[in-house]
Order: C-alpha cells, then structure tokens, then sequence
C-alpha cells in the first residue's frame, strides 16, 4: 500500500465520515494539516483554503496579476451632476434649463453638466474580487506561518514573502481593485461564474475555474478534494501518521457495518472525547473508539506495576525500568512530561457491557522492518499487560494478555515473506496493511 493510494482513500474517508459527522472534523484535520499550524486549521474550511492558496495554479495565478490587472474591464455611464457657478463636464442645456424652472428661472449660476464614468462593479470584476478576497484572508491567518522557512510554504510560493507582500498590496492598494465593491453575501452567484468563464480576457476565465473549483471542494466535490489534496501534498512528512489516520478510518467503517437494529451509530460532537461510538437502545451497552489521549479522562492507562516489587526482587532490566520512571517524576513537574501517567500512541476500542469492559488494543508500525515489527509486538504486549481502568490492572494472572484477540498490531504489507493466518496467530493478531479491510471487521466480532 503506498503513499498514493493512501491519499486516495483518506480522500474518500474525509468525504464519508467527517463531512458527514460520523467522524470528528478537528481530529482529522489536526492530522493532515502541516506540522506548525496552530488550532484554527482544525476546521475543515479554513485547512481546505490553506490547501487553496497552495496550489500551483493560483500562485501562478497571483504571480501574474500585477500586469493583468491593467487591463481589467470597466463600462462607461454618463453621469448627471448639479453645480452653481462651475462647470464640471458637458453642459446638458435642456436638463439645465428645467433644473433652473423647478428652483429659480433668474438663477443663471446653476448648470447640470454631464460627465463619463468607469463603473467596475461589472460581473466579471465582482468574480475576480471574489477570488482574490479568499485569497487575501487566507494569507492573511497564514502571515506568522510565511515568516518562517516551512518547507510546505516555500515549495509553492518561491520568494514567498515577496509574493505575500505583493498580494497584499494589490488587494489594499490597487486602484483597480479597490474601486471593485465587495461582492454582496449571495455574490457571485453561480451563473456569473459560468459567464465569466467565457470572457474574452483569460484573468476572467483563470478567475472563475479558480473560484469555481474552490467552491466545489468545501462542498465536497470528491474529484475537487482529491485533486487538491494530490497538488498540494500538505500530509505528514512521516507516513507513519497518514497511515495511522487511515486504519483510524478502517475501524469507525468496521464499527459502523456491524452496527445492527440493535445498535445505532452516533454522530459525533465538536470537543468530544470519542472518534466513534455504538449505542444500543434500551441498555447499557455500547462500543466506543478513542485515539492517542483522547480516552484519559476514561480512566484508561497502561502503568508499570514495577513500583509494588521490593528491590531485591527486581531484575536488572526491571531496575533501570523502575529508576528511569523514579528520575523522570522527580525531574518533571507536570504531569503530561512524566513517564508514568497518560497512554501511548495507540487506537483503544472499548467495549461496555453489563458491569464489565472489554478492550482491544492496536498499535501501528508503517514498517515491513522485522526489527521494528518485533519492537511492535513487545510494546503491544506490554499495553495488555498494563492496561489499567481506573488504576485497576483490566487483564489479570494468568491471561495478562487478554484473550489473544485483545491486541492487534498493524504494520507494511510483507509481499515476499510467509506469514501465519491470523486465526493461527497466539497472544495477539498481526495484520498487514492490505488485510485490514477484511480482517478488522472479523476481530471486532470476536470481542462484541
């Protein structure tokens, strides 16, 4: 599974389940937004602009505009004006003379002249104000951010502060620009797009395709989102994540298919704890998903019983174990920095029944390394073995690892290696990449 077909899929995940609400907006967007953004590009809209602003056609686009720009379209108009003593324009005689009979025939002072006016508030203009006002804003949030030597801004803006810089100042400065009003809210309306996109004059024609396929993506225009998100690649650098967000959306589509008349899939509200979360009517029962911290304040943690041994029967490794943890409390002094609070990186599916829970643990590694798959196994081990709810350790002697389908760990397809069937596996489940669509769902069942 590469990169490619990851970005296709996460393209899809986006449009199935966070635009519809089954999955939460901020939790996805923090995860393929570039590394430094603060927490405004959580929204869906505002990172899809960044997105916008990145593609390679409208910074050609903005590249072009200082020259482009003088030759906009205005129309003429003729305006009338009233004046006493002066003239200003072409004198309009028959208007004159019935201004002079409504208000004084002796007043030989007052004249109504006519003058030529440009007015640029045609519709192509008010397109083309549309556009670079979506543009301006955005760059505008995005100031701090272009200030600093991020790869994700220099690929795409070359000599990025120069460009800001001009950008700005034609939106604030630019007679041209600024004469255009701003169009009003329901403005451009979508049969002026289509219009501008026959002009004779190609800043119309760039502007309106611009605009347009703008529109699209926060509509959720599959072809417009993918096409956007494939230009401009703002994904993490490390695969690892993308990878991770992906399986991330195998389980909420997993959850979702074995939800039944019993159980009912809720949407997910802004700020909630839960990626995901089954109900079923009329019991207690339930099936929620949480992902990196997000089920802290549930309870769960995995802690090193290490603490409870005396120290003669402590072995070596148990011992720097135990005094790596001692030093880390006593040098941090708050709580997120010390090793012995929080959860690790992993996706915790909890299972509600009547007085009782149920865990399933998965840890991801986007390696096909056999020493990074081994360092999987150990840590997603040692996760069932220390899994803790409310401080009370969830698996006890002797199955300290659960049922063996308790813990899943995800890792790189392995073309060229033989491997054992999953239900041959002991202690916990190993899948590989192109396995999870089918496999997950058969796991899940094991422990519902």
């Amino acid at each position: 599974m590469d990169r490619e077909h990851l970005l296709r899929t996460l393209t899809s995940d986006i449009l199935t389940y966070v635009m519809h609400g089954s999955f939460p907006e901020q939790h996805a967007m923090e995860r393929i937004k570039p590394n430094g953004l603060d927490h405004r590009f959580d929204d869906f809209e505002m990172l899809m602009r960044l997105h916008f602003i990145l593609r390679p056609d409208v910074v050609d686009f903005v590249e072009e505009l200082p020259v482009r720009l003088r030759s906009i379209k205005t129309q003429t108009e003729s305006v009338s004006s009233v004046s006493r003593g002066t003239v200003d324009g072409r004198i309009d005689w028959h208007g004159t003379t019935q201004e002079r009979y409504s208000r004084n025939p002796q007043d030989k002072a007052l004249f109504v002249c006519e003058h030529r006016s440009e007015n640029y508030d045609i519709e192509e203009n008010l397109v083309l104000k549309a556009l670079l006002a979506i543009i301006y804003d955005t760059l505008q949030e995005c100031s701090q951010y272009f200030q600093r030597d991020y790869e994700w801004v220099t690929d795409r803006w070359k000599d990025s502060l120069d460009l800001v810089e001009t950008m700005t100042n034609l939106f604030e400065r630019n007679v041209h620009v600024r004469r255009i009003r701003p169009p009003r809210e329901y403005e451009p309306t979508d049969r002026m797009i289509e219009r501008s996109t026959a002009s004779r004059q190609r800043i119309y024609r760039e502007a309106a395709a611009l605009l347009g396929r703008y529109r699209e993506t926060i509509a959720g225009d599959t072809d417009a989102l993918h096409e956007l998100i494939e230009q401009t690649a703002i994904t993490p650098s490390d695969d690892e994540t993308l990878f991770e967000l992906y399986v991330l959306f195998r389980y909420v589509s997993a959850i979702e298919n074995l939800s039944d008349e019993e159980f009912t899939m809720r949407t997910i509200e802004s700020g909630s704890q839960e990626v995901a979360r089954l109900t079923s009517e009329g019991t207690d029962e339930e099936v929620v998903l949480y992902h990196d911290n997000s089920a802290r304040d549930r309870g769960l943690s995995f802690i090193s019983n290490i603490f409870d041994k005396t120290e003669r029967s402590l072995s070596r490794t148990e011992r720097i174990h135990r005094e790596a943890q001692k030093i880390a409390n006593t040098y941090f002094t708050e709580d997120e920095f010390r090793t012995s609070t929080g959860r690790p990186d992993v996706i915790v599916l909890e299972v509600k029944g009547e007085n009782q829970y149920k865990y399933l643990i998965t840890e991801i590694k986007y390696s096909d390394r056999p020493e990074t798959i081994r360092s999987g196994i150990k840590e997603t081990l040692e996760y069932l073995a220390f899994l803790r709810q409310d401080g009370e350790l969830v698996h006890d002697e002797p199955d300290i690892f659960g049922s063996g389908w308790s813990g899943v760990l995800i890792v790189r397809d392995l073309p060229d290696t033989k491997t054992t069937r999953v239900d041959e596996q002991r202690s916990i489940r190993i899948l590989q990449a192109s396995e999870v669509e089918e496999q997950l769902q058969a796991i899940l069942q094991r422990i519902l």
